[in-house]
């Protein structure tokens, strides 16, 4: 009897232990995260495109965002969309975009998706360049759909040698 509950309080231990590192995820947070990371690589894939409906879909009309390019919040799917429109008028375009050690959070109706972002663009001369992110989405599942409410998306700056 002694022995059956030191093994059982191993288990739980055990199991709380993969749990809290992330390896024993339920099949429903599975689920929610696949579809997270499925729908972000499919809003790239259409801004690739240059396809702004695609691009947006899944874009909230309250989403926020930070990104390195300005020193405030962005506020609104509008003005998201006005900013993508005008990005998609440079003629270089992405010739990859690849998400790096994603990892999703869920809570109940919220996922959060933290990632690295790798991609090279290439300008209108043709020369390649790298670029890297960090990234965090929050994604909120309004109705059917899980939709990006907010966005951070941060230089990632080689590091000094």
């Amino acid at each position: 009897m002694r022995m059956q509950l030191k093994m059982l309080g191993l288990l739980v231990v055990a199991g709380l232990v993969l749990n809290r590192v992330g390896v024993a995820q339920q099949p429903a947070e599975k689920a929610v995260a696949d579809e997270v990371i499925r729908i972000t690589r499919a809003m790239w894939a259409a801004g690739n495109q240059r396809d702004l409906a695609g691009a947006m879909k899944n874009i909230a009309d309250d989403y926020t965002e930070f990104n390195g390019d300005y020193a405030t919040r962005l506020e609104g799917k509008e003005l998201s969309t006005s900013l993508t429109d005008a990005g998609f008028r440079d003629s270089g375009k992405t010739l990859v975009s690849e998400m790096i050690n994603p990892k999703v959070q869920v809570f109940g109706n919220v996922a959060v998706l933290t990632y690295n972002y790798v991609g090279v663009v290439q300008s209108q001369d043709g020369v390649n360049q790298p670029v890297r992110a960090k990234s965090t989405r929050v994604y909120v599942k309004r109705g059917n759909d899980w939709m990006l409410v907010h966005a951070n998306f941060a230089p990632d700056p080689l590091p000094r040698n």
